[in-house]
This record gives structure tokens, C-alpha cells and sequence, in this order.
């Protein structure tokens, strides 16, 4: 699905024609209320002319170590406030701050001076901030700006005449020993001298704005102003030193002048003396065809293999489609005829031997082993699938958009910790259920284990970010926020859950289980245990490896994801997937005689993690990430995610399983 503001301007419309039955002065979603701007001697108390320019972390798709703005010598801003960041914002590790860009709409500056910054390479603190820069630049790190919560886009020709918009731009590219240009240094011809860096000293800011009448939400520019709808920019390098010092300085930077670029030494001398002058140039246009609902279409138009979306949501359907057949046409039918013959065979001979999965009847509730453990997992794992439904049904609503940053994240945290409730009254009755009497144990379980699993390995890969410095690291603040979320809230609430659930009544067997257990026979090489838990896998991973793709894109190649239509639809097809074929499975595990379907159906549709963390090893292996301290990183996340993906499938697959069995043994006569 195509993000669209449109829908979201039309929901705020119907709200605050709402709002005024209650006597409320307005109703907006946060990050998606317009801001109308207008010049500076027209400033009124609707419009505004200041436009802020904020600086965000600066990241690189080669290491996955992000770092702030402050981290390197660049112009900085002082004793000025930054906007508020949210929880998932400071999770995600964005740094927003102020910058010392200023702009007023409608005011065009010619290259302006920024700051200048002089290196005196005889001083070691002077040539380790210029080598921080350059080896940045080596590493493709990038910057990313914000302007009227927009990102400042860096958009350029890609393959098949296509424009690719970024929503960063480089520090600078770079030039090897035998003059191959790097990166972007092969957009400027100029940029050839051999092993050399190339800083981005020079920003051409270019702003398109919506203006005149917009009757929608009661604002009548009348020329003042508008309504910003894109904000692109083109970096250079100049070298100011070369050029000659009677040409003014708002012609320096100019096209027609051919400005010579600064080309900094990959091994410059000790005694050499280098200076960075930083400019920038803004321009506006006017753009009347581009409506303020829809300015984001230009950069989720450019990214690429958006058709593949559909590829990947008829891939699912078609292995839907395959599953529900075999299932309505085999597994249905088999078992209606099995029923009614066992029903049949009881009503003419009560001594007739009983076969396939009625042999078993008096073995298949019985508990399994390990039934602590078994009962926290689906505790855990119904918070995880409540969390995900609901964070995915508010992201198709558009609550959760790329314009409303950290939201996604932020909403996935708070949901989770209030999602304890259910987390304690699953595990807590399905415990009682297997006979188990130590339910302190089993609560503090529930609420401790699968949470703390996380916490652990987030709080060490925080420890390595501490260490190198990097802007994801979370503070020790926010770390007091996740434990306040964590032990104050959800913990409350799965005792909370869990007394509900060892109040409730046991749930009752549709038949009686034997004291003695019967002995399992040999099974076939297809209903082994390990054989089907592989095969069992397969289909649901096939149902998310397109989805999968862009997902790591957005997380590791800092692309925006946007699709949350898809990624429901897939979702809901993924449950659908994986209930289908633990069903089947199950029933072929019966038929064989073996009663042991508890923790297999669990690991049936549980073994598509496994699958998934396969995936995101491809994924690393074609992917540029370079580093011990990256590969840790990647790999830390990565199993952060596959436990989480882990506890989500075995969940679905163990209640689709343990809703069968329950049905087909309570629809047979049984003495």
C-alpha cells in the first residue's frame, strides 16, 4: 500500500469538525499537523518564518555503529534546545539536535558561511579530528538532516533512468591510489586526484513549498507563503583557499564559476596546515501541482523493488491457498470418515480393536515434560502476538508513519509492558491445567525469563556502543525507564493475570488419561520428531522471506519502511500458515501413535525462526557491514529478534494444535 497522507489530512479534518462538539480548539496526530510559513515581515501568529533545520545521528551502512553529530568537527550550535525525543527514538539511538543552519522562508542565501575550521597537523588533537572525518568518509558514514519533520533528501540518477531519493547524503567520497572514484565522487569529474578525501563542505538546500489558498484547514496565504512539500540538497566540496579573494562570497560557490574542489591527502604531511571552510546556499520554488497530504511520495516512490510487494503478497496467498486445500480436502474429509467409523465400530462391536489416533486416547492430554517451561513460553508468546497485532493494526491506520518518528518502536514497548495481564493468565492456566502446584515459581517465571533473555543481550550489546562512543547507546536514564516499564508495570500485571488464570477452573480433558503411559512405536523416517519439526518450517518462513528483505533494509541500510498494508496482510497469512501446517502435521503424528504433541507443536511452526535466522545470515554474508564490533552488534539484534519471531510462531502453532486435538477427541464415543 502506497503511503499517503491524503487519508490522514481527511482524518484530522473529520476529527476537528468533531472536537468543536466538545469545545476543543483542535485535534491533531502527532507528527502529521501541518506548519504553514510565510516570510519574515509577514509573520503572523498561524504562519511562521523560521524554518529549523535539525541534525540527526550520521550512520553508515558498512558499520553498524552509529554516531552524533558533536562526534565529529563540524559547526556546531550552543546553548540551544533540541527537540524532545520519544522512547523508541532513543532506542533506535536517533540524536536530534539543533544545528546552526538558519533559514528564513522565502529568503534566499547565496553561500553563506557556516563556520571554518583550521588543522594544524602538528598537533595530535587537530590530525585525530581530521582523520575521525576522513574515516568516516571511507566508511560511507552519512548525514541526515530534518526540516519541518521532513527528511532532507538526496536524490540521484540510479539504473533504467530511475532517481533514487535518499534520506541521508554523504560526509564526503573519496579517490583511491589508482584514481578510482569512490561513492558519490563519480558524479564530479573533478573529484580524480589519487588517494584523496573529498569533504562535503558545500550544501545547495533546495526547498519547494504548496502555496495559496488551502480553504481545508482555513489559511489563506495570498502570496505570503505555504506549505513546505520536499526539501532536497546537493553537497559539494570547494576549496575557498583557491579561489580568488576578490570575488564575493555569495559567487564562491556558484555553478558557472566551476569552484575547485578540497581534496585532503590520504597521508598529508606533519607539518601541513589544512582548512575547512563550511558554506550553504538556499533556494525556494514554488510548487502548486504537489499537495502538502502527499509530500512523502516523492522518496517512497524512489525506492527500489517496491513492485516486489505484490510478488510477495501472491506468494503467500498461493501457499495459503495450497495449505487450506490440503487441509479442506485431506485432512477434513479423512477425518470426518475416521470419526464416523470409530463411532460406528463402537455402536456395532465394543470389543473391536481400536487404530490410528483413537488408539491413543487415553495418552494424548497427558502432561508433558517440562511443563514449567512450556507454560512460560506461550505466556511470553501470546504478549509477543498481542503486541505485534496490535502495533501492525495501528500502523495501517497510519498512527505509526515514517513522519511520526519512533512511534513504531515506542508503541511496541508500551503495548508489550501492558500486555502482562494476558501473559500471566495463559501461563498460568495452562500450568494448572498440566497438574503443576508451584505457581510462585511459574508466575516469576512468566514475567521474568523471556523479558529478561532480551534485556540481557540488549544491555550488553549497550555496554559495546557505551564503549565506542556511539549514539545508539541508550542512557543510563532511559535503561531506568525500560526497567520501570518492565518490573512496574508489566510484572504487576502478570501477577495480576496469573491470579485470574489459577482462580479459573482446570480445563477439562474430553477424555480420561491413563496412569500408566503407553509405549510409542517406531516411527517412520517422516514422523520423527526432528524430520517433521524441519519440515514444518519451511512453508511460513516462504510466507515472510520477500517482507524479511525490507525489513533488514530499513534496520541496516537505512531505508524507510513504510508498507505496513503488506506487512499486516502477511502476518495474518503467516498465522494462517503456520496453524494450517501444525494441524496437518499434528495429525500425522497421531495417526503414527505418538502422543507427544505438546512441545512439537510448539516447535513446528516455533523451527521458522530457524529459518529466519538462516535469512539474516545471507543477509550479513551480501551485505557491506565490516567489523568484529558490527558483526557482534548484527548478530545481537538478530537474536533479539529470532527468539522474540520464536516465542510468536511456536505460540500460534501450539493453540491451532491444541484446538484440534480437543475437537477431533471430544467428537468420537470414547468408554
Amino acid at each position: 500500500m502506497k503511503f499517503n497522507m491524503e487519508f490522514y489530512n481527511k482524518l484530522l479534518q473529520i476529527l476537528f469538525i468533531l472536537s468543536l462538539f466538545n469545545d476543543l480548539n483542535a485535534f491533531y496526530l502527532p507528527g502529521l499537523a501541518p506548519v504553514s510559513y510565510c516570510e519574515l515581515d509577514k509573520e503572523t501568529p498561524t504562519c511562521k518564518s523560521e524554518v529549523k533545520l535539525y541534525v540527526n545521528r550520521l550512520d553508515s551502512v558498512q558499520l553498524a555503529i552509529p554516531y552524533e553529530y558533536s562526534h565529529f568537527d563540524f559547526c556546531q550550535v550552543t546553548k540551544e534546545e533540541s527537540p524532545v525525543e520519544n522512547l523508541g527514538q532513543v532506542v533506535f539511538g536517533e540524536r536530534i539536535r539543533s544545528s546552526p543552519y538558519k533559514i528564513n522562508f522565502l529568503e534566499y542565501t547565496s553561500c553563506k558561511e557556516l563556520c571554518t575550521k583550521k588543522y594544524d597537523l602538528s598537533k595530535r588533537e587537530d590530525r585525530d579530528k581530521l582523520t575521525t572525518i576522513t574515516n568516516a568518509i571511507l566508511r560511507n558514514y552519512q548525514h541526515h538532516f530534518i526540516v519541518d519533520n521532513m527528511p532532507l533528501t538526496f536524490c540521484y540518477p540510479v539504473e533504467n533512468d530511475q532517481q533514487y531519493c535518499s534520506n541521508g547524503f554523504p560526509i564526503g567520497c573519496s579517490v583511491d591510489s589508482s584514481g578510482h572514484q569512490r561513492d558519490t565522487c563519480v558524479m564530479f569529474s573533478n573529484y580524480n586526484k589519487p588517494d584523496s578525501y573529498y569533504v562535503f563542505n558545500h550544501l545547495d538546500i533546495m526547498i519547494t513549498y504548496h502555496s495559496g489558498l488551502n480553504e481545508a484547514w482555513g489559511v489563506d496565504f495570498q502570496n505570503k507563503g505555504g506549505r513546505i512539500t520536499s526539501i532536497k540538497v546537493v553537497p559539494k566540496s570547494i576549496d575557498y583557499s583557491a579561489i580568488d579573494k576578490d570575488v564575493k562570497q555569495e559567487e564562491k560557490c556558484l555553478n558557472n564559476k566551476n569552484p575547485p574542489p578540497l581534496s585532503i591527502p590520504a597521508k598529508p604531511a606533519a607539518d601541513q596546515n589544512i582548512e575547512i571552510q563550511y558554506t550553504y546556499s538556499i533556494s525556494f520554488t514554488q510548487n502548486d501541482s504537489i499537495k502538502w497530504s502527499s509530500r512523502w511520495d516523492y522518496i517512497l516512490e524512489s525506492m527500489p523493488h517496491t513492485n516486489i510487494q505484490w510478488f510477495s503478497i501472491l506468494n503467500s496467498l498461493v501457499i495459503v491457498l495450497f495449505l487450506t486445500g490440503m487441509v479442506a480436502m485431506i485432512l477434513l474429509r479423512t477425518l470426518h470418515k475416521d470419526i464416523a467409523r470409530y463411532n460406528q465400530l463402537d455402536a456395532e462391536d465394543d470389543a473391536s480393536e481400536e487404530t490410528g489416533w483413537k488408539l491413543i486416547h487415553a495418552d494424548v492430554f497427558r502432561p508433558p515434560r517440562n511443563a514449567m517451561l512450556l507454560s512460560v513460553f506461550l505466556g511470553s508468546g501470546v504478549q509477543v502476538l498481542a503486541m505485534s497485532f496490535i502495533t501492525l493494526f495501528f500502523a495501517c491506520l497510519g498512527f505509526l508513519s515514517p513522519a511520526n518518528r519512533g512511534a513504531l518502536m515506542t508503541c511496541a514497548i508500551v503495548i508489550y509492558a501492558h500486555l502482562g495481564t494476558p501473559a500471566g493468565y495463559v501461563s498460568a492456566r495452562l500450568y494448572k491445567s498440566f497438574h503443576g502446584i508451584n505457581w510462585r515459581l511459574n508466575v516469576l517465571l512468566t514475567s521474568t525469563l523471556c523479558p529478561g533473555i532480551v534485556f540481557g543481550i540488549f544491555f550488553l550489546l549497550n555496554l559495546i556502543l557505551w564503549a565506542k562512543g556511539s549514539s545508539a547507546a541508550v542512557p543510563f536514564t532511559t535503561l531506568i525507564a525500560l526497567l520501570f516499564l518492565w518490573f512496574g508495570i508489566s510484572l504487576p500485571l502478570t501477577f495480576v493475570g496469573a491470579y485470574f488464570g489459577f482462580k479459573k477452573r482446570i480445563i477439562e480433558d474430553p477424555v480420561r488419561t491413563n496412569q500408566i503411559p503407553r509405549q510409542v512405536p517406531a516411527q517412520s523416517i517422516y514422523t520423527q520428531p526432528i524430520p517433521g519439526v524441519i519440515m514444518g518450517g519451511v512453508l511460513p518462513f516462504g510466507c515472510i522471506f520477500i517482507q524479511l528483505f525490507f525489513i533488514l533494509n530499513s534496520i541496516w541500510s537505512n531505508q524507510l519502511y513504510y508498507m505496513f498494508g503488506f506487512l499486516f496482510l502477511v502476518f495474518i497469512i503467516l498465522i494462517i500458515t503456520c496453524s494450517e501446517t501444525t494441524i496437518l502435521l499434528c495429525y500425522f503424528h497421531l495417526c503414527a501413535e505418538d502422543y507427544n504433541w505438546w512441545w512439537r507443536s510448539f516447535f513446528t511452526s516455533g523451527f521458522t525462526a530457524f529459518y529466519l535466522f538462516i535469512s539474516c545470515v545471507h543477509y550479513f554474508m551480501t551485505k557491506p557491514l565490516t567489523g568484529f564490533v558490527s558483526m557482534i552488534l548484527y548478530f545481537g539484534y538478530t537474536f533479539i529478534m529470532v527468539f522474540l519471531f520464536f516465542l510468536l510462531t511456536g505460540t500460534v502453532g501450539f493453540f491451532a494444535c491444541f484446538w484440534f486435538v480437543r475437537k477431533i477427541y471430544s467428537n468420537v464415543k470414547i468408554d
